[in-house]
């Protein structure tokens, strides 16, 4: 379904006939034809602002120098290392020898040659189950999945193979070399097929690490964490961050310990947990909460999906007595309700309201009404003034 939807959208320039023009027209052009009034209206339009600010990292000079990077860039510098310093180490997916769509893979093939940088067919199931077989022959797999919308053809090697491989096997071998890589989230008008934060889905699944950064410093010490990591890992990455988010990043290699969280600012009334984009959402409502309400709130990136680092989470808790998980997903089976479990098992008697889910609404992911439907600053505001009334 999804390889015709982008055999439609790659035929798009193709001519259309358009009833009563008695001529063929391109589909810009026919569009044109029958709403004489939209021309002026595409030529003034513009792209909206996107609903949060990326915030930059402190620079840091524990790891060696620095270099000004995008997320995109950063992913590169990662995936550089690794082959420099790997000779095993292979990256494939569609269309990653020219680059990828994101630019992730630029100059690599031209580096590394076409035996280590390569395309493969477009075929997601096939992706990952090569992906599987490379690494239990000793290969450091790095796959890239084009769009984490187009992960569910994949879901049978992800779930029942490379996450189960070393358990049925008695640890005799094991597929822990393989990364699956794939953009993330929305994007500002990515719409159904293009705007999806799938990780719910796969934490149901023990044998496989999910790990979400929030920004080109974070995402490249976990990127090669799980690279390093002995056992098969997603690797999501926040689309609309590619460009976006800039910070100064270590040249050389470097690791960021997995299941950790992260407490980016300390608070004492509320916990604010997120990963990856909705982090920077939750840092400006820590202020608009600071300034507007007297608010102190303690915000938390998650890092690490599974295995979710429950420790941290519970002791913040414990100390505000308040929480608050946002994610863009939507709410119902949301990796938020399995927090919000835990939290209500392990803090049940330290919580001084409900816990409060800010997610994405239970319909497909909108486009032109996408403003609506992602769990924006507002809507989390609201929902702290709410717990803190309770």
């Amino acid at each position: 379904m999804a390889a015709a939807a982008r055999v439609f959208i790659r035929g798009a320039h193709a001519t259309l006939s358009v009833p009563g023009a008695g001529k063929q027209s391109s589909a810009r052009s026919a569009l044109l034809k029958l709403s004489p009034g939209c021309s002026s209206r595409l030529k003034t339009q513009q792209r909206h602002a996107a609903h949060f600010t990326f915030q930059p990292e402190p620079v840091t000079t524990q790891y060696g120098p620095t270099q000004k990077m995008n997320l995109f860039q950063s992913i590169t510098s990662a995936l550089d290392n690794t082959l420099a310093s790997d000779p095993t180490a292979v990256i494939f997916g569609e269309d990653v020898a020219f680059g990828g769509v994101f630019r992730c893979t630029v100059g690599l093939r031209d580096k590394y040659g076409k035996d280590r940088v390569f395309n493969t067919p477009l075929c997601e199931q096939g992706i990952v189950g090569f992906g599987i077989g490379a690494a239990v022959a000793g290969a450091t797999a790095i796959a890239e999945i084009q769009f984490a919308d187009y992960i569910f053809p994949a879901f049978d090697q992800i779930v029942n193979e490379a996450a189960k491989y070393r358990y049925r096997s008695g640890n005799l071998f094991d597929c822990g070399n393989l990364t699956i890589r794939a953009p993330w989230g929305c994007v500002g008008h990515g719409s159904l097929y293009h705007s999806q934060s799938p990780e719910a889905f796969f934490a149901h699944c023990p044998g496989i690490k999910i790990v979400i950064p929030r920004g080109p410093l974070e995402a490249k010490g976990l990127l090669l964490s799980c690279i390093a990591d002995n056992n098969p890992c997603l690797f999501f990455e926040p689309k609309i961050l590619y460009r976006a988010a800039v910070e100064q990043v270590p040249v050389d290699s470097y690791t960021i310990p997995l299941s950790q969280a992260e407490v980016l600012q300390e608070g004492s009334d509320v916990t604010l947990v997120a990963w990856g984009t909705q982090i920077h959402v939750l840092k400006e409502v820590a202020n608009m909460a600071q300034e507007k309400l007297g608010v102190s709130c303690e915000v938390i990136d998650l890092r690490t999906i599974l295995p979710w680092d429950t420790e941290t989470i519970c002791k913040s808790v414990v100390k505000t007595g308040r929480l608050l998980i946002s994610h863009e997903a939507p709410v119902t089976g949301g990796f938020a309700a399995e927090i919000s479990s835990t939290v209500q098992e392990e803090c049940f008697l330290n919580l001084e309201a409900p816990i409060a889910r800010v997610c994405g609404y239970d319909t497909p992911f909108p486009h032109i009404f996408e403003p609506f439907y992602i769990p924006d600053k507002w809507k989390c505001f609201e929902a702290i003034k709410r717990m803190i009334n309770y």
